[in-house]
């Protein structure tokens, strides 16, 4: 158990969060949220001991262990794969360090074989005789090739680094784990083992994401950072929302009687508490559930961007049609090959590859920013597509550097400043923010602009690479809602689970050797035991 003590942190003037008093206790795992800039990440560094609040204290029970996920992915880069996952356990691993250099030292004195001794029965009694068995199922289990436990670090991709080092944290059974956005970088696969895995795990974990599907999954708890405070609630991400909005509702509505809210509230309750069994951690959530205090729940004070997509044209019977596409890297290197498919209207269709750079070469391909090697792309004559690249520091450089209203005054058709004012306020740029120049937007802004940009062209076609992220989780669920209502074809690439899941109805994974193409939703693909054949055989080389 690790208890919160009237902690207040501030920087400056500004108040973070005051007063916090809270227990996480053993067997849930808590899911933290919170605007942009919140403080999210700050309080988990609070929780690990690295950054010292103003006022109160952090206590973990005695002999509890804690691990952390770590943020620096360079700073094992000379350590061999396997050892850096073994020093996720500190303890076992210093004491394995010291009995092997007594044991490597010709010289050892019989006091010295004694120590020796000792710290093979304490090594023995922290799993040691099978931790590097543990380590090896451990990495193998996350996609790591049994061929690269021997490597160094510094010899392995970024995401198979992000890879060793999540096994670090989660080596040894820690009794308190504490996740920074643990998805990210991660693929389908690897987010999907971790979800069972955490939530089956009988320790306390304290996770920050943005991936709604796996704070669904693995959540018992949500802890909210909102008005300066922090409190836990029952309950996994959709359930805290979904009372969120329903709270504003019931406020919102002056002429409703306490005693029908309640009503209203209870129900919602009951239905919501039927349908946990859809969540990995349906009974323990479900119980919790049953046990909800009423009092617990307020509506949230975070403000959701106003996003719709609609299409200035209906578009026509021919949308695209995509004929043997290849295209190698500036160092000769295959990145796709053989990509034909014709997409339909009414598609929308989620793009997959293992390689980052494969997918971002193929969109600037389609949206004509690049040459092929060879293929061609045609969209239908009423087809007008737009493009959110992965990479979109080209429209906010500092030769242009223009205030946020002469910025998208640039992709509007109607000039009037009023028009654009009303425009960004409903994106939430309000009041002087409109003034700010664009050069210096965070990364969420910087979206935000991109998805007003988009949105103002009216297009019939999306190409959308990577855009949920640097979205906080009210832009990512705004997002989610406008791409599901939309009329017309997209084709998008996420990390995010539930995006995916719930707009895309169809499913192209992109090799070096050819393209998977389903006509599945992204659970069922992820589920097929066909997909996963192809899948081998096409990374294999071998040509289906």
């Amino acid at each position: 158990m690790i208890t919160v003590d009237n902690v207040s942190l501030q920087f400056g003037k500004q108040v973070l969060f005051d007063e916090v008093d809270l227990k996480f206790t053993r067997g849930n795992c808590y899911g933290v949220i919170g605007a942009n800039g919140a403080g999210k990440s700050t309080f988990l560094k609070i929780l690990s001991g690295e950054i010292e609040p103003n006022r109160g204290s952090v206590s973990i029970e005695p002999g509890n262990r804690m691990a952390v996920l770590k943020q620096n992915h360079f700073e094992f880069e000379d350590e061999v794969v396997l050892n850096t996952v073994l020093m996720g356990h500190q303890e076992m691993y210093r004491i394995m360090e010291e009995k092997n250099a007594i044991y490597m030292n010709p010289e050892a004195t019989d006091e010295e074989g004694m120590r020796a001794a000792e710290l093979e029965n304490e090594y023995g009694n922290m799993g040691g005789w099978t931790a590097e068995s543990d380590a090896a199922e451990l990495l193998s289990n996350m996609g790591v090739k049994e061929e690269l436990h021997n490597k160094l670090l510094r010899d392995l991709s970024g995401p198979e680094k992000v890879k060793v080092l999540l096994a670090q944290a989660l080596f040894g059974n820690p009794d308190l784990l504490l996740l920074d956005e643990p998805t990210n970088d991660l693929d389908a696969e690897t987010a999907t083992w971790l979800a069972d895995f955490l939530a089956g795990y009988e320790n306390t974990v304290i996770v920050v994401s943005h991936d709604r599907y796996f704070l669904d999954m693995v959540c018992t708890h949500m802890v909210d950072i909102d008005y300066k405070r922090i409190k836990i609630f029952t309950g996994n991400y959709s359930f805290w929302y979904e009372t969120s909005q329903l709270m504003a509702q019931q406020m919102a509505n002056k002429n409703k009687k306490t005693e029908a809210k309640r009503a209203e509230l209870m129900e919602f309750i009951a239905r919501f508490s039927a349908n946990a069994s859809k969540s990995r951690q349906a009974t323990s959530r479900k119980k919790a559930l049953e046990k909800l205090n009423l009092e617990e729940l307020q509506p949230s004070s975070r403000k959701y961007p106003f996003i719709h997509f609609k299409p200035e044209r209906e578009p026509g019977d021919q949308i695209l049609r995509v004929n043997n596409l290849s295209k190698h890297d500036e160092n000769g290197e295959l990145l796709f090959s053989n990509i034909t498919f014709t997409m339909n209207k009414g598609e929308k269709i989620a793009l997959l590859s293992r390689n980052s750079p494969a997918v971002n070469a193929f969109y600037d391909v389609l949206a004509g920013e690049l040459e092929p090697d060879s293929g061609t792309v045609e969209f239908g004559q009423t087809i007008t597509f737009d493009y959110l690249p992965n990479e979109n520091t080209v429209f906010f450089s500092n030769e242009n550097d223009l205030d946020l209203i002469n910025w998208l005054r640039q992709f509007s058709k109607e000039k009037d400043e009023q028009f654009i004012r009303g425009f960004l306020g409903r994106m939430l740029f309000s009041g002087e923010e409109v003034y700010k120049k664009s050069s210096v937007l965070s990364g969420g802004e910087k979206v935000r602009c991109m998805l007003s940009k988009i949105m103002l062209r009216f297009p019939n076609f999306l190409l959308l690479d990577e855009p949920t992220n640097h979205l906080d989780l009210e832009s990512i669920t705004a997002l989610n809602n406008a791409l599901q209502e939309f009329t017309g074809n997209l084709i998008m690439t996420s990390h995010d689970h539930a995006l995916l899941s719930s707009v895309a109805n169809r499913i192209i994974e992109i090799t070096p050797n050819g393209a998977i193409d389903s006509l599945m939703n992204f659970d069922e693909y992820l589920s097929s035991a066909k997909v996963k054949q192809q899948r081998e055989e096409m990374y294999a080389g071998v040509l289906v």
